[in-house]
């Protein structure tokens, strides 16, 4: 006898399953539609449409910049730059200790002081730097020390979190190696795991130097000093051919702090 029946139709996704995708789109689409409508909810649209001739109009005040004004920029600009490097600085001497808590195979306690520090580094990397600039410079006045401060607990997050997850990566036979040999935990730190985080270390250092320099940029806006207080002054008396000159020092400023940047961790990585 012959064989009729046809061959099963081959299909990458069973009916059920492509109703539920559809479904979801569904959804997704109502979310935003929903989303939109309290969004903009009590937007003036009047001002919305007008927008591209106010932009216009403000950006034919801000040229040409007031290139007289640098001579006015440039200890500000030193104190940004003083207040990335030493609140990166603050920010490692913070985070290297936490970082050694985080990690599975370098923390003492798995059930208390990994958490915490676990803790630590969400904390300090669910709070921008704006803010804790904000909180410090309302607690110690304005000044750069609370910019320093600030940019220091926003770094901890970001050197905990990257430090942890590397050391919890090393190759574990340098580890076995140094530990056969009868070695304490401490010197196992020392000759198996530090050597082999150190290049990611320098690497994730420099790296967030090179971010801190753009968010210290900006927190004299909340009186933490640098540039910021010098755009938030400019912006105050409506100096458009000031703030053009401080935002192409800033523009600069980033551009070469990247530079160095990339130029370093290629060295060492």
């Amino acid at each position: 006898m012959t064989d009729t029946s046809h061959p099963a139709v081959w299909r990458r996704r069973s009916p059920r399953v492509q109703l539920i995708i559809w479904g979801a789109w569904f959804a997704l689409v109502v979310l935003f539609v929903f989303c939109w409508q309290v969004m903009t909810k009590n937007t003036m649209w009047v001002f919305v449409w007008d927008a591209p001739r106010q932009a216009a109009d403000i950006g034919s005040r801000m040229m040409p910049p007031r290139w007289s004004y640098m001579s006015e920029l440039w200890w500000p600009l030193w104190d940004t730059l003083n207040m990335a490097t030493l609140g990166t600085v603050l920010g490692v001497i913070l985070a290297v200790p936490v970082a050694f808590l985080a990690a599975r195979n370098t923390t003492p306690s798995a059930t208390v002081l990994r958490p915490a520090a676990l803790f630590l580094i969400v904390a300090s990397r669910s709070i921008n730097s704006l803010i804790w600039a904000l909180l410090l410079v309302a607690i110690m006045g304005p000044g750069i020390l609370a910019g320093i401060i600030a940019i220091g607990l926003r770094s901890i997050g970001f050197i905990g979190k990257l430090l942890y997850e590397a050391i919890e990566e090393v190759d574990t036979g340098p580890v076995e190696a140094v530990t056969a040999t009868g070695a304490s935990r401490a010197q196992v730190l020392d000759y198996a795991i530090v050597p082999q985080v150190l290049p990611a270390f320098w690497g994730i250092t420099v790296f967030r130097w090179d971010i801190n320099i753009r968010e210290s940029a900006i927190l004299g806006l909340v009186g933490a000093g640098g540039l910021g207080l010098k755009l938030q002054a400019s912006l105050n008396v409506l100096a458009w051919p000031q703030v053009t000159m401080i935002l192409l020092v800033i523009l600069a400023t980033v551009v070469l702090s990247e530079w160095v940047s990339a130029r370093v961790r290629s060295a060492i990585i």
